[in-house]
């Protein structure tokens, strides 16, 4: 089998103007960065406001391991399945990080015959949304520091800044700095920190605004810091709205690309989800909505993350009703749930299968409370045997869910006919009575300790000093009915990521707690996850090159 890169660079893709035409967009209505990349225009997205909204079809996962289980693979090749069905689809994705690429997990374009194309453009530059999100972030942190260098008008303690600079990078060492160093005329000695792009409150906030009035307004809104007074300060109190807004004019409009049989892909914001809300922009999704019969679009990492921030974060925010999930697994992440070590996971194991399977049994439980139609499909691995596919299959049926192989990663939308037509089958004769898990009103601490026990199967919860303060301040400033954010490890359904399957008898532990007044949530940081990741001691970097000819090795 060719890697994805080969296949990818074999592909003839077509101008994305054809792939448009699929969805009835004229050529004057994209803005083309190049032939095979467009943004929309805001022309087009003012067209679409009046259309009726297809099927909307959220991909999501059991918790990631080693093993794999190809969650944008099967996104990709379910929506170029229901092409090959007549189906007018689209598939509506996160953009990659710069940060994953370089360091450990890779690209974020799917894999085999289930890619979306140009995967180096993609998964590297691709139309410069990162780059103006990261340059906004930065803005915004100078028009800081620069107040405070001319005369400090607003009375910023210098103590109480909580705004980061951010870069798209896994910098481990960018963390926790010292900036202002040198003489007088070079700031106030102080320290700061950075997070990753995709963590910065800026990406949430171009994913969660309608247009540009929202945009700027939930810009405006940011808190950045407390006065000597212990009230917050603002990036409009720092008139840093109007600039950033300008910087991110362009990036607020979501990018079409294909896939390899040239299904159109809406491409647009790329939240994490273990430390930010890991789902596509609300923009992207309301305008597949609009153009296609079918929108398949996925959230970040498992259901426990991604899933959750989809349904209790963007669809109460967005009005979005999912009409059915589709919960990805493999046979070899399920017995590696079950204790099988990695180079052992091509053996049949029917009883590791039956200890690790919990895992995905309470995925299917927490899709099932927000009253959604489930289709669980294994992605396919050679070595996966009958018995043990029965037997998930099985599995499946007793508890309720649909259940379909895919193979798409081999056999491209082909492969994922069979899941298509389930999920068909499911949207026909399966209503969606879907409804977020907790209400609005719910304090802040009980919509926490709600996720933490239905979702995550913890006991309770337990906070650091710091937390439960922040969390009365949040509160006390009116922004208790804010959703919440969980920042934590994506390996495991608690905030441990060597507890793996389903474990019990455990509380989540909130270290620290902050508002994103803008994004409209309260993030609640858990365990010891890290919103700038550090580089692995061998990372995947070292593999990447370029020829003479420009074409780019090694990227997977």
């Amino acid at each position: 089998m060719k890697s994805d890169i080969q296949i990818a660079q074999e592909a003839v893709m077509e101008p994305i103007t054809e792939v448009a035409k699929r969805l009835d967009i004229r050529e004057d209505e994209l803005e083309l960065y190049g032939k095979y990349k467009a943004k929309f225009s805001d022309e087009l997205l003012e067209r679409l406001k009046d259309e009726p909204d297809g099927k909307l079809v959220l991909v999501t996962a059991i918790n990631p391991t080693p093993a794999g289980e190809g969650k944008t693979t099967t996104s990709v090749g379910l929506g170029q399945a229901f092409g090959k069905l007549g189906k007018k689809a689209v598939i509506a994705l996160r953009e990659p990080s710069l940060g994953p690429c370089f360091g450990i997990k890779g690209g974020a374009a799917g894999g085999g015959y289930a890619q979306v194309v140009p995967m180096e453009d993609l998964n590297l530059h691709f139309t410069g949304d990162f780059h103006a999100i990261t340059s906004a972030n930065n803005l915004l942190a100078a028009l800081l520091d620069n107040h405070i260098q001319q005369g400090n008008e607003l009375g910023i303690d210098p103590r109480q800044i909580i705004w980061k600079r951010c870069l798209d990078m896994n910098d481990r060492v960018l963390r926790n700095v010292v900036v202002g160093l040198g003489s007088k005329m070079d700031g106030m000695v102080r320290e700061d920190h950075f997070v990753i792009t995709v963590a910065s409150e800026i990406m949430a906030v171009l994913c969660l605004a309608d247009d540009m009035e929202d945009l700027k307004r939930r810009l405006g809104n940011i808190i950045v810091a407390y006065n000597f007074e212990g009230k917050p300060v603002t990036a409009d109190d720092l008139h840093a709205t109007g600039s950033m807004a300008a910087l991110l004019k362009d990036a607020l409009k979501p990018n079409l690309i294909q896939t390899l049989e040239h299904t159109p892909a809406i491409v647009h914001g790329g939240p994490f989800a273990n430390i930010a809300h890991g789902c596509n922009s609300v923009r992207a999704t309301k305008a597949a909505l609009k153009l296609a019969d079918i929108v398949v679009t996925e959230a970040g990492f498992g259901a426990d993350l991604g899933a959750e921030k989809f349904l209790d974060i963007k669809c109460r925010k967005a009005g979005l009703k999912p009409d059915a999930v589709v919960l990805v697994a493999t046979v070899r992440a399920l017995k590696y749930n079950g204790g099988v070590p990695k180079e052992n996971l091509s053996d049949e194991n029917l009883e590791a299968l039956k200890k690790g399977i919990v895992n995905l049994e309470k995925h299917i439980e927490n899709v099932q409370k927000y009253h959604v139609p489930v289709v669980v499909t294994l992605n396919s691995f050679v070595s996966d045997t009958e018995a043990e596919v029965a037997y998930i299959e099985n599995f499946c049926k007793e508890r309720g869910c649909e259940f379909a192989l895919s193979e798409v990663w081999e056999k491209g939308g082909e492969g994922g006919i069979a899941l298509a037509n389930k999920v068909l089958e499911t949207l026909e004769n399966k209503e969606s009575h879907f409804a977020p898990i907790y209400e609005d009103s719910l304090s802040l601490e009980e919509k926490i300790e709600t996720i933490a026990k239905e979702i995550y199967g913890a006991d309770g919860v337990t906070y650091s000093p710091a937390a439960k303060k922040e969390l009365k301040r949040i509160t006390d400033m009116g922004m208790g009915h804010f959703p919440v954010c969980m920042a934590k490890t994506q390996y495991s359904l608690s905030d441990d990521p060597k507890k793996l399957g389903r474990p019990s008898g455990f509380t989540v532990n909130v270290r620290e707690v902050y508002v994103s007044a803008g994004a409209e949530f309260v993030v609640a940081v858990n365990g010891s996850i890290m919103t700038m990741p550090g580089l692995p001691k061998k990372p995947a970097a070292f593999g990447i090159d370029v020829d003479a000819n420009g074409t780019i090795t090694g990227l997977f």
